[in-house]
């Protein structure tokens, strides 16, 4: 068995802006151009996606809101929701098979084909709420791979640790009141910083109370604060819910020479985190940790993270 798991499929190429905008095919070609080029790659077991089920879907997003995703794909739609979340005619189908994506690697970690998973998938997920999509996201493709796993499995706690350097609004939402899932989400949060969510006094409510645990950054914080934020504050959170499962939504946008935020992350902020993610799975779960592509819009930086990140999953 190899240790490290790849989640990819051509299909999701498909998704494709009908105007210039920074979530395009060309990010997830870059990305496996460059696990193929430092033959990582061949390292790495292929797991091949499915469409998401129904009723996976359907634990997490509204029927209304999937009958109306599908029925702005068939007329042509250019966007849904908001102006920054694109469609196209294929759009509703890829959103299907990313979803299906995330839950193909939690399915091959759940069942001991691979220890750990990474999904370079397309559309992200993070943001895309119960009946709302936004912020380029249409399904919630962490969420619905986190109830795939308590529904299928048997899995009764999972961490999910969202790093993109956007709020993870959709995730949280979704889990609000769930006290089975904690969610954690480091991210820059001045009130210009889209979607201007995510701040410390956002813990949850009802019985999932305690069980969201938000880090806002400041603009122009890096690896120090980032180191500081896991070490103390989301190690001890962990240590305290004692995780059956870890999901990392996984955006690169956080590294310095992105330009769509403000946080001055390096390459070596981006190796700590994911050493810290490994160092969690592997004292509280069994290893078991899937990561999910969410944000990273500069080629350059997001293809080297991707490298460095993949490179520590493998434990190289």
């Amino acid at each position: 068995m190899k240790r490290l798991g790849i989640v990819y499929h051509p299909d999701y190429l498909l998704h494709v802006p009908p105007f210039e905008h920074p979530e395009s095919p060309e990010r997830l070609l870059a990305i496996m151009d460059r696990l193929e080029s430092r033959k990582l790659l061949e390292k790495m077991a292929p797991i091949t996606p499915e469409y998401a089920d129904e009723g996976d879907v359907l634990a997490v997003h509204d029927r209304k809101y999937l009958n109306r995703l599908e029925m702005a794909c068939r007329r042509g739609d250019l966007t849904l929701d908001s102006g920054d979340t694109y469609l196209n005619r294929h759009s509703y189908n890829v959103a299907l098979l990313s979803a299906g994506g995330a839950i193909a690697g939690a399915k091959a970690v759940a069942e001991g084909a691979a220890e750990r998973a990474f999904c370079a998938i397309r559309p992200p997920g993070h943001h895309a709420s119960r009946d709302i999509g936004m912020g380029f996201c249409l399904l919630n493709n962490v969420a619905i791979a986190a109830k795939y796993l308590q529904a299928r499995h048997d899995v009764g706690k999972v961490l999910i640790v969202d790093w993109d350097v956007h709020h993870g609004n959709g995730t949280q939402n979704v889990f609000l009141e769930d006290p089975s899932v904690f969610f954690f989400s480091i991210h820059e949060h001045p009130t210009f910083i889209y979607p201007g969510t995510g701040r410390r006094w956002e813990i949850g409510k009802g019985k999932g109370e305690g069980t969201t645990l938000n880090v806002p950054m400041s603009p122009g914080s890096g690896d120090e604060e980032y180191r500081v934020a896991f070490e103390q504050t989301l190690l001890p959170a962990a240590e305290r819910f004692r995780p059956e499962f870890i999901l990392v939504s996984a955006g690169f946008d956080g590294h310095a020479d992105d330009p769509l935020a403000d946080i001055r992350l390096t390459y070596e902020g981006y190796r700590f985190m994911t050493r810290a993610v490994v160092g969690m799975a592997e004292r509280f779960c069994g290893g078991k940790l899937v990561s999910v592509l969410e944000g990273g819009y500069e080629i350059s930086s997001l293809t080297s993270c991707i490298e460095i990140h993949v490179r520590e999953l493998l434990g190289e």
